[in-house]
């Protein structure tokens, strides 16, 4: 049986590496970034594991403080030999009851190049399958096109009228306003 626990600064430093390997350089924040993120309460790092064995299973960053409610799940991975077998269903089912309390959770997909040329696809469909919808957007990761989805949970999913308030927002309390702006760009959809 698999459960969740809230991790820490420990377990940052033992799955940044990792995250190195599953993301782009450019869309990876800083990881003294992150400790302060996590020491501010501005984001938790999660851990899925293996309740008899205690063997952890999957991870998941999300900035969970911001304005409007939402939150920003920001790096979901599972571990190299437990993918393919249903892992990431069930860190997102948790992530789900996590933060049911929430206006929604909003999910960011890129286009930065890869090995698997539908990884796009299969990450929008793999998000869409937990109520996800794909919100009209012109954002930018790293200088990269960016996918942005919402599961809107109390609150609307077309948030594409205050996206660039909401996104900045969740940057800005874990990085620089320069940084930011090199990280990101998210200009106001008419």
């Amino acid at each position: 049986m698999l459960n969740i626990r809230k991790g820490g600064h420990a377990e940052l430093e033992k799955y940044y590496p990792l995250m190195e390997m599953d993301f782009d350089s450019e869309e990876l924040i800083p990881k003294l970034s992150l400790h302060k993120a996590i020491m501010n309460g501005t984001a938790e790092f999660l851990v899925v594991y293996e309740q008899e064995s205690k063997l952890d299973v999957a991870y998941a960053l999300v900035l969970s403080k911001n304005l409007y409610g939402y939150a920003l799940v920001k790096y979901l991975g599972v571990l190299p030999w437990y993918r393919d077998h249903g892992m990431g269903v069930e860190t997102m089912r948790f992530l789900n009851r996590r933060y049911a309390d929430r206006q929604g959770l909003i999910a960011e997909i890129t286009e930065f190049p890869d090995e698997d040329p539908n990884r796009v696809k299969k990450l929008m469909k793999f998000f869409a399958r937990f109520g996800y919808v794909e919100v009209e957007s012109d954002y930018r990761i790293g200088g990269v096109k960016a996918h942005l989805m919402v599961k809107p949970i109390k609150g609307s999913a077309d948030i594409a009228p205050i996206a660039h308030r909401i996104l900045p927002d969740f940057y800005t309390r874990c990085m620089n306003d320069r940084a930011v702006h090199k990280m990101i760009d998210i200009k106001a959809v008419k």
